[in-house]
Order: structure tokens, then sequence, then C-alpha cells
């Protein structure tokens, strides 16, 4: 009797537990396998299997998949843009997208290059369109074999929703904004830098996101004489229609072909090298990226800080091209959440300092760039020409 008791008890228990324990276990769905059919010109690895194989086996955005990738395990989560993650973190963005016929997986780091990352390949940049080429690493064998399973159902979801931001690339859409705020065209004015020295915008010339003749135009009426292009070489950026006929076209520019990694070597190289290019040439200067939002942010950023801006001054500015594109407004948990993956995230990490709040902006500047290659007598100058 005592023992029917006791069975009875622990079968009791078992019950009660069990809700919680289907609640914790790990969601039992099919592995994904699939290759790598390209390599972009970021390091962003492009999948053969596409995204609606991914969703009708049961994972969804906001998941935490685990990835095998040439021999390493992986986690990152199912995201639809890059930046549904901080800089500098993986994710496995999913694109299906039935008006526009999209549907295709990228496993990427966003602002980085995972290719690299992982070992995969090695990029060698050429002026020739594309502008790169990828060589595969020795002991890589094609095609590169990839399996995604589920790590986490959800782990990832809550934030996931705060970063989903939308942007057209209609005129129309934007009937608040002037021409020049469309184009992400602006003046940097934060302290230190004198007025109608510093300009960011998108390209003026890559059409991609149908931006370029405002950008153009809004350069010719600043009366902008020098361009810092970080995003194209040479050959590419002469190549997009229009070019010849563009008001930029007949100024000063340097082509940078910069990636996207603010931590590579070929990046710190190419920047140092545009920021010689702002020592030996006239202002106004305009730099931008193709949608002068990453790459253009970050440089700007640290230039802000080299001429004595704020922690604050400098994120305000960075934050503007959010409006600018997803109406993003200084409140709330959207705009806190894109500010600290971002510009606070990509200084600090730059700088070495744990938080650019309590940090000697100006002086962790001049370290960075001196560390890059920029000698102190182009620093002068730079400050000289931008004060």
């Amino acid at each position: 009797m005592k023992k029917s008791m006791s069975l009875l008890l622990v079968f009791l228990m078992l019950i009660s537990v069990l809700p919680t324990l289907a609640e914790s276990a790990p969601v039992l769905l099919p592995e994904l396998t699939a290759s790598v059919s390209d390599i972009q010109k970021y390091g962003n690895l492009v999948l053969d299997a596409p995204a609606s194989a991914l969703f009708d086996a049961g994972f969804a955005y906001g998941d935490i998949v685990s990835v095998t990738l040439n021999g390493q395990s992986l986690e990152m989560p199912v995201g639809s843009n890059y930046s549904d993650v901080d800089q500098g973190s993986m994710v496995c963005r999913a694109v299906l997208n039935a008006q526009t016929g999209e549907d295709f997986i990228i496993l990427a780091i966003n602002m980085g290059d995972l290719a690299t990352s992982a070992n995969i390949a090695t990029k060698e940049k050429i002026e020739a369109d594309p502008g790169y080429l990828w060589h595969m690493n020795e002991g890589v064998t094609e095609p590169v074999s990839v399996t995604l399973s589920m790590a986490a159902q959800g782990g990832y979801y809550e934030e996931w929703v705060i970063r989903q931001l939308v942007r057209s690339e209609n005129r129309e859409d934007y009937p608040e904004l002037s021409d020049a705020e469309y184009a992400n065209f602006r003046a940097v004015t934060t302290t230190g830098i004198g007025e109608g020295k510093l300009y960011r915008s998108s390209s003026p010339v890559n059409p991609e996101i149908n931006r370029s003749h405002e950008a153009d135009a809004a350069a010719r009426e600043a009366g902008v004489r020098t361009f810092i292009n970080l995003a194209d070489s040479e050959e590419v950026m002469r190549a997009y229609e229009g070019f010849a006929d563009s008001y930029y076209a007949s100024q000063n520019i340097i082509a940078l072909n910069l990636g996207v990694d603010f931590s590579a070597d070929d990046f710190k190289a190419g920047l140092a090298n545009g920021l010689r290019f702002i020592a030996a040439n006239e202002a106004p200067y305009l730099i931008h990226c193709t949608e002068g939002k990453d790459r253009a942010g970050f440089v700007c950023a640290v230039l802000e800080c080299l001429m004595g801006a704020s922690a604050d001054e400098v994120t305000a500015d960075y934050m503007v091209t959010y409006y600018n594109y997803y109406a993003v407004k200084p409140d709330g948990d959207r705009y806190n959440a894109i500010v600290n993956s971002n510009i606070k995230k990509t200084l600090a990490r730059a700088f070495g300092v744990e938080d650019i709040a309590g940090a000697d902006l100006a002086a962790e500047a001049e370290n960075y760039l001196l560390g890059i290659g920029v000698s102190a007598e182009d620093l002068a100058k730079i400050k000289e020409n931008l004060r």
C-alpha cells in the first residue's frame, strides 16, 4: 500500500512538471542543409537554399539558429535585415518577398566580414568592376557546406521586433522631408567644426537607393569641393549612369572602396588615405558611402570626436540618419537600441574604451587616427581645415 502511494505521488509530481519541461525543451525541427553559392563584396555568404525552405521547415524571425560552417559551430538569430543585430554580431538574414520575388538566405556579420572571420576566403581589392575578388583559403572544400538547426525558438524575437525598420526608395513617400533630407544630406555642425566645412550624405552618384540626384544637387548648392567616397572603386564610381553629367564628377574625389569591417586593416589603411586627402584639399568636404549611414556615420563620428564634440552631440548627429530614412524619433526603446548597438558600441571598440560617455573623445580620436597611419602633421592640417 505504501509503495503504491509512493508511486502515485511520483506520478502526480511528474504530471505537475510536464508543462514546464515541455516549455523548456528545445523545438525539434529538421536541419536545413545548404551550400555557399556566392560571397558578396563585404564577406556575406549567400546560400543556395531559399528563405522559403527555412520558413517551411518551421523556423521564423526571432529564432536563434545553430549554424555549422567550415567546421565551426556558430549561433545567430534569424532576421530580415543586417541591422537586426548589433554591429559586429552575426545574423542569418532570410528574405522572402512575393512582390519583389526575393527569396534568399545570407549569413553575415553586421558591419563585419564573415568570409574572413570564418577563415573561408581572402578578399583582393581591384579597380575593375565589381571592385573585388574572393580567393578560397587553402584547405577549404568547395562548395562550402552549411547546416542550420534550431537553437532557441523565439529566443531573439523581442529584440527583433524593436529593430524592424522600413525604408522606401520613393521620393513621394517622404513629403515631410526636403530633398536634401531625403538624400540624408546635411552639414556636420558639432562642436569645433566650422560652418560649411563638412557635410555627409548618401551617394551623389550611385542610383541604388534613388537618392543620388538629390544628393548631387545638395552638394552643388553647398559648394562642396572635395568628396570622400568610402564605398566605390574609381572604375565602379565612374560607371554609374549619369556620372559624367553630375556636379560630383567635376570636383576633387577620392574613391576608397572600403569594406564594412571597421576593425579590418584594409579599412583602417583606406580611411587614413581618405583623411590625408582631406588634409591636402580644400573644404567644403562631403563624406559619403552608399546610404551615408554606417561607414559615413562612423568616419564623421571620429572627426566630430577629434574636433571636440561630446558623446551626446555625436550620437544625436548619427541618429538624424535614422529619422531621415525610418522616421525614428529620439524617444523610446527603438531609438536607444539603435544608439547602443551601433555608434556607441562601434566608437567604444575603435577607441578601446568601455563607454564613450566617460571618455576624452578628442584624445581618443587622435590616438585612433595616429594608430591607423595618419601623421601628426596631417592631423594638424585636418583640424585646421575643419575648424
